[in-house]
């Protein structure tokens, strides 16, 4: 079986990516920074089955120490700084994570090629803003419209230009937005389950924004699936093709509750982060038939399957709180 490397195994993707690499047999190695308290709790069920390497996404040298520790045939990359409202007003732990750290790791791994292979992790916010509010394709101009965005186009084309320059196998992922979380409610569609739950005012923010929302499993099974040789040299986009409004999503999310407090459009809660917000991205919908046709990917859960998988885990949580 093959030995996977994996960069922010400890996040909402990565853990559930490493649980899914587990269970398929693959020997897997996580990235771990060298700090006194480590917060391993997300892979707790599987801790006994993975090894941990010490490496700083910030530390060339510590990558190549822990590359050559673990000799990985792949390593899936998906160690990222994320809250793309928190990086207008601190942009460079961004540029430090999410650009450097790739840069990092990518030329910690080119002295490998063709020998091991990078499975990157983009996202679908390097799109930014597009002339026409349609599904977008791997194609388009990449036009990011905030710091993170930024961030994640400069390591999405750094990869990129490696595969072409120095022959390392890469493939990118441009994945749509993610729910299905727990403990962590500052995402939109959790942020909205938690609020409603509680029976607390809802504020949309953007409501006529549209966004295509993905249930985590179909995003972790499009890293399982981007293992096959076939994804190489490639770069995909994985979105699901349920836009939604985001007040639509919040009135969703309302029927399902039977919520009857406030939803309050056009307004961010109550010491929400700076956003300017009528320069953000009207619609990110992206056009996912290449993943499909050449790897076979297709979401399994619907929107609101998705949604009620999600209020039930959060009904569960709260209640224990």
């Amino acid at each position: 079986m093959s030995t996977i490397l994996v960069t922010g195994a400890t996040g909402f993707i990565g853990s559930n990516v490493v649980k899914r690499l587990v269970s398929e047999g693959f020997t897997v190695y996580a990235l771990l920074r060298h700090t006194s308290r480590r917060d391993l709790r997300s892979l707790s069920k599987v801790i006994e089955h993975i090894r941990f390497i010490e490496g700083d996404l910030a530390d060339y040298h510590s990558l190549q120490s822990a590359v050559e520790g673990c000799n990985p045939e792949v390593v899936i990359h998906l160690g990222a700084l994320t809250p793309v409202r928190l990086s207008f007003e601190n942009p460079f732990p961004y540029l430090q994570i999410n650009f450097y750290g790739t840069v990092n790791l990518v030329h910690a791994l080119i002295e490998r090629a063709p020998k091991t292979r990078l499975i990157a992790a983009s996202t679908a916010e390097v799109y930014g803003w597009q002339d026409k509010n349609e599904p977008t394709t791997e194609d388009a101009t990449l036009h990011p419209s905030s710091p993170y965005g930024v961030s994640k186009t400069a390591a999405d084309q750094y990869v990129q230009m490696a595969g072409k320059i120095y022959g390392l196998k890469t493939t990118v992922l441009r994945c749509n937005n993610t729910y299905g979380r727990i403990g962590e409610s500052r995402f939109f569609a959790e942020y909205v389950i938690t609020t409603m739950l509680r029976n607390q005012n809802v504020y949309v923010g953007t409501p006529e924004h549209v966004r295509d929302y993905m249930y985590f499993e179909d995003h972790v099974n499009a890293y399982l699936l981007a293992l096959d040789e076939k994804a190489v040299g490639h770069v995909f986009n994985v979105s699901p093709g349920n836009p939604i409004k985001n007040i639509e999503l919040a009135e969703k999310v309302a029927e399902l509750l039977d919520y009857k407090t406030t939803i309050i459009p056009n307004s961010y809660p109550p010491g929400y982060p700076m956003r300017p917000s009528k320069f953000d991205t009207d619609c990110i919908v992206l056009d996912s038939s290449r993943i499909r046709r050449v790897l076979g990917w297709a979401p399994s859960v619907t929107l609101e399957d998705g949604l009620k998988r999600t209020i039930d885990l959060w009904k569960s949580h709260i209640e224990h709180e």
